[in-house]
């Protein structure tokens, strides 16, 4: 990983703005219909060159691909494993909903009727959070394997044509975790829940692993390790921090013979929009954080309910080696932040932490949370903008 080593560099947690001719290619491919491959082929092409050009416009470092060709950053993954089946739910049957609201929809029911699990208005016909429906689940039938090569491949062909085509300081791919990956699986085969989750960690490696043997940072987005707090509403910290610490091991055998310094680790309190008032402070799981095999940390630390958390900074050391990509900028609100509040940001962690230890970050993937692209665009100005003041008086 790049360090701030002579300024404040800036990066983002992973999701761009899709163009709006790709999307029904790309929903297509993942729900089976007929679709235009060449089509397809050619747009991301395309798309994936667009957008890698706009963040090096808008002053971003550290790029990527804006995760154009997955259908979102946890459901890809469908797309990649076998070992599983989507089927109904059976009448009578009992199917625990992982919900990343839960300890919130507790206290405010009220909020919560007419949105979805992420807090947004339903369209009409759709079940509330309140509800908890569900038609159907995915359930693991079989040993998991990882069978997505080819459509990583693409996604690795895609974005190194299009770093060719910039002058950037280094470029990254996000995966999910295994962590994540099995809140949306139910386990029929293994024997064990640790066992289920050994497993997937297994299948992801190879993912992980050509990431980085393709030259590139690769990124573990892993929100439900602070979320998962919320979808345990009777689990105290001490059950909680024993339930992430299980997962933390999971991760880091998923990330086996692949050096720290060539990877980062994405967490956030689930990022929809809602109270979020029960969630876990940073301070009770920052240390389980510090445990993944990665050098480089992104944490939410703009919006209202985490800024505050500097603060952990002043008694918590930053480990050695590690680099700290605090969140500068929003996915929650349209909007766009003053790049003097982008400094002010990046300078109070820089004198926590040191300068060369903090990278600008966003809280969340910006793509398809905010109300227009143009605005993500102006986001990421605004944050290269902050870093160069904040460069000024970091280094002056």
């Amino acid at each position: 990983m790049k360090r701030s080593t002579e300024r404040i560099l800036t990066t983002h947690a992973g999701s761009l703005p899709r163009p709006d001719d790709l999307t029904p290619l790309v929903a297509a491919r993942a729900s089976g219909a007929p679709y235009d491959e060449q089509a397809l082929a050619r747009r991301l092409r395309e798309s994936v060159a667009d957008v890698v050009r706009k963040q090096v416009e808008c002053g971003i470092d550290s790029v990527n691909d804006g995760e154009l060709g997955k259908t979102n950053f946890t459901y890809y993954v469908r797309e990649r494993l076998s070992g599983f089946e989507s089927r109904p739910i059976r009448s009578g049957e009992r199917t625990v909903v992982m919900n990343i609201s839960a300890r919130d929809m507790q206290e405010f029911p009220e909020y919560f009727t007419g949105r979805d699990f992420f807090g947004r208005p339903l369209q009409p016909g759709a079940i509330p959070a309140g509800g908890l429906g569900v038609e159907s689940m995915a359930y693991c039938v079989a040993p998991l394997n990882y069978v997505g090569q080819e459509a990583l491949q693409l996604d690795l062909d895609n974005f190194k044509a299009a770093l060719a085509g910039v002058k950037a300081e280094e470029g990254f791919l996000p995966a999910n975790t295994p962590g994540t990956i099995e809140h949306w699986l139910r386990n029929e085969y293994y024997k064990s829940d640790e066992e289920f989750l050994f497993a997937i960690a297994d299948a992801m490696h190879a993912e992980y692993k050509a990431i980085a043997d393709a030259g590139l940072i690769l990124q573990i987005d892993d929100p439900d390790l602070p979320d998962g707090w919320q979808m345990f509403p009777d689990m105290s910290v001490a059950e909680y921090r024993k339930y992430a610490d299980l997962r933390v091991e999971a991760l880091n055998h998923a990330l086996r013979d692949i050096p720290p310094d060539r990877v980062r680790l994405h967490v956030c309190w689930g990022s929809f929009h809602g109270p979020h008032k029960h969630d876990i402070p940073l301070r009770d799981i920052i240390d389980i954080i510090f445990k993944v095999r990665a050098d480089g940390v992104s944490i939410e630390a703009s919006n209202p309910r985490h800024e505050h958390e500097w603060r952990v900074f002043e008694d918590v050391k930053l480990p050695d080696g590690k680099v700290l990509i605090p969140g500068v900028i929003g996915h929650a609100s349209d909007f766009i932040e003053h790049p003097e509040l982008v400094c002010q940001r990046l300078v109070r962690y820089a004198r926590l932490v040191g300068r060369e230890n903090v990278i600008a970050g966003t809280d969340c993937g910006l793509g398809g949370r905010v109300g227009h692209p143009k605005i993500v665009w102006a986001k990421f100005a605004a944050m290269a903008e902050g870093a160069r003041i904040a460069t000024k008086q970091l280094w002056r």
